[in-house]
């Protein structure tokens, strides 16, 4: 377990390098010190702030006031199953580094997820995917400790609750402390079926095909670094939480009042008649172009989904009032209220 410090600085620990002091900082190694300084920290009623990668926060610029426990458990878990290999990986574990070498052993399910930042414990709780591709496809259990019935639980994919980009654990944020996950992948030199039209238009294959895991590794992080999508200190406009806002999912009778006021507008059908809209379809229509500035924070110059804090001098508070001038918009022009896909901590939208 590191040693318990006042007053760290917590932007440097997030992607968009944005958030003031934490009250109190300490790293925890392992699960058992996870769950023990949680727990602990619980039972002194103290607010507490568990902290992945920060690669999917907005924290305050105040900072926190409590107790920040960085995850920094490590280790993968391998065994066969049949056609299937199970991996069962410690929260702390870089999720790349995984499909990395998921990739390399010719383990197929995670490969179009490549270049996402962050760490293990979060995936479930976001249900992360990209390009036809999710967690929830499979993992097969979630290690947690419950923080209201105090005990550590193995939690199957069934009680999970995942949909598109949530889950049980994100409905009840704070309650669940993700100590480990555990994925079934297929024992395969090839991808899952590419499903996804622009990674299908980049690798030259129709719909529907299979291509080598790592053409597909390498089609996504070409994709992922045109948008700004990939870590790199060189690129301002990776200093993000990645899309800011999820795309929305319409009823039928809100996309038909949508069809009216954009006729044609694009979209990808659902099962039950639901249409999911791209939100930077409706961010750019609406008025914000890739590079809009407010100040030192603006939309990205690659991805119209990404707000950026290129120079590494703006604000939380800056960036929120980017967010809200790009929400507000989109709802004025459409009638869609867009929904900030990063989670906040002592600030919202």
């Amino acid at each position: 377990m590191g040693d318990r410090l006042e007053g760290v600085r917590l932007a440097p620990y997030t992607t968009l390098g944005l958030g003031g002091p934490a009250r109190a900082y300490v790293e925890a190694r392992t699960a058992e010190e996870l769950v023990s300084l949680v727990a602990d920290a619980d039972r002194r009623r103290e607010p507490t702030l568990v902290l992945g990668g920060g690669s999917n926060l907005v924290l305050s610029d105040d900072g926190f006031d409590g107790l920040v426990v960085r995850v920094a458990s490590q280790g993968v878990g391998v065994s066969r199953d049949g056609d299937q290999v199970v991996l069962t990986v410690e929260a702390g574990e870089d999720w790349d580094a995984l499909v990395a070498r998921a990739v390399a052993e010719g383990w197929s399910g995670i490969e179009c997820m490549s270049g996402i930042p962050g760490l293990v414990g979060s995936t479930p709780i976001q249900n992360v995917g990209a390009y036809g591709q999710d967690v929830s496809q499979t993992v097969r259990c979630v290690r947690v400790y419950d923080r209201v019935g105090r005990q550590v639980l193995d939690l199957e994919a069934r009680r999970c609750g995942f949909s598109y980009r949530n889950s049980a654990f994100k409905a009840e944020l704070g309650r669940y402390l993700v100590l480990a996950v555990t994925y079934a992948l297929d024992i395969s030199e090839v991808s899952g079926e590419v499903s996804y039209a622009e990674l299908a238009a980049r690798l030259g294959v129709p719909l529907g095909d299979r291509v080598p895991l790592a053409a597909a590794r390498e089609a996504v992080l070409e994709l992922r670094r045109g948008k700004g999508m990939v870590l790199d200190a060189g690129d301002p406009d990776t200093r993000s939480a990645g899309s800011f806002f999820t795309n929305p999912i319409l009823p039928a009778g809100h996309a038909a009042e949508l069809e009216l006021r954009a006729p044609g507008f694009p979209r990808w059908e659902t099962p039950g008649g639901a249409v999911k809209v791209p939100a930077a379809w409706l961010i750019e229509q609406a008025g914000f172009p890739k590079g809009y500035q407010r100040g030192p924070v603006r939309i990205s110059t690659k991805h119209t989904l990404a707000l950026t804090n290129p120079s590494g001098g703006g604000t939380a508070h800056d960036l929120l009032e980017l967010a809200r001038e790009v929400r507000d918009g989109v709802l004025a022009k459409f009638g869609v209220t867009l929904v900030n896909e990063p989670v906040m901590v002592g600030c919202s939208l």
